[in-house]
C-alpha cells in the first residue's frame, strides 16, 4: 500500500518509506488489542487514515521547526503520518481517551519518530502555543476554536497565516457560517482520486489571540 502514498507523494525518502510501510502491522496489532480504528477501516489504513491525514500537506508544507498540535489524536491520525512526513516538523498529540494515546505512543515509538510528544488530557488543558493545530472532525467548528484559539502562537513562519487546519466530511456550509469571512474550504477529490475523497474536506481557518 505504500505504492498509493508514492502517487501522491513521490518523494518520500527510504526511512519515511519504512516508516509509513510499518504503519499496517503496528495498528492491525494494536487494534486488536485496543480498538482505535473500525474493523473495516483497518483494511483500508492507508487510503482512510493514513493517505487522508497526509491531505493536511497538500493545503500546507510546514515549514521546519514549524510546531503543530494535533486535538482529539484518537490513535495517531492525522499527527503521526504527518510527523513521518515533516521530520523537520514538532507534533504534539492529544486525546482525551488515555488507551487512544497509548496506541499512538506506541506505534510512533516503534517507527522511531523523534519529533513528537504525547499528553492524555482535554483540549481545555492544554495551554501551550503553537504555530498550527490540527484535527480530524473531532467536533463542530465553532467549539473547537473555542477550545483552541489560546493555543495558537502570535509568531508567524509560514506560507500561510497560524491557524486551525482540520478535516471533515460531509455538508459544512452551517458549520462554517460564523466564520465566512475567513475560512478557506479544500475539496480532497481535488487532490486524491480514490472515491473515498469525493465528499471529504480540509477546512483552513486563520486565527489569532
Amino acid at each position: 500500500m505504500i505504492e498509493l502514498l508514492l502517487r501522491y507523494f513521490p518523494h518520500l525518502t527510504e526511512t519515511q518509506q519504512q516508516q509509513f510501510a510499518q504503519l499496517q502491522a503496528l495498528y492491525a496489532e494494536w487494534n486488536s488489542k485496543i480498538n482505535v480504528i473500525s474493523r473495516k477501516d483497518i483494511d483500508n489504513l492507508y487510503e482512510r487514515h493514513v493517505l487522508h491525514s497526509l491531505a493536511i500537506a497538500k493545503i500546507i508544507s510546514f515549514r521546519p521547526g514549524t510546531t503543530v498540535m494535533d486535538i482529539g489524536t484518537g490513535g495517531g491520525f492525522p499527527g503521526v503520518p504527518l510527523a513521518i512526513l515533516f521530520p523537520e516538523v514538532q507534533f504534539h498529540l492529544i486525546d482525551s481517551i488515555g488507551k487512544k494515546i497509548k496506541v499512538a505512543t506506541e506505534v510512533s515509538t516503534a517507527i522511531g519518530l523523534k519529533n513528537i510528544t504525547f499528553r492524555h488530557c482535554r483540549g481545555q488543558e492544554e495551554k501551550t502555543k503553537f504555530d498550527f493545530v490540527v484535527s480530524r472532525a473531532v467536533m463542530p467548528l465553532g467549539d473547537l476554536v473555542k477550545i483552541v484559539r489560546k493555543n495558537i502562537s502570535p509568531k508567524q513562519g509560514n506560507a500561510l497565516p497560524n491557524g486551525l487546519i482540520c478535516l471533515k466530511g460531509g455538508e459544512l456550509e452551517h458549520e462554517i457560517l460564523p466564520f465566512k469571512q475567513d475560512v478557506t474550504v479544500y475539496d480532497l477529490s481535488d487532490y486524491f482520486t480514490e472515491e473515498f475523497f469525493e465528499t471529504k474536506k480540509g477546512v483552513y481557518l486563520p486565527l489569532h489571540n
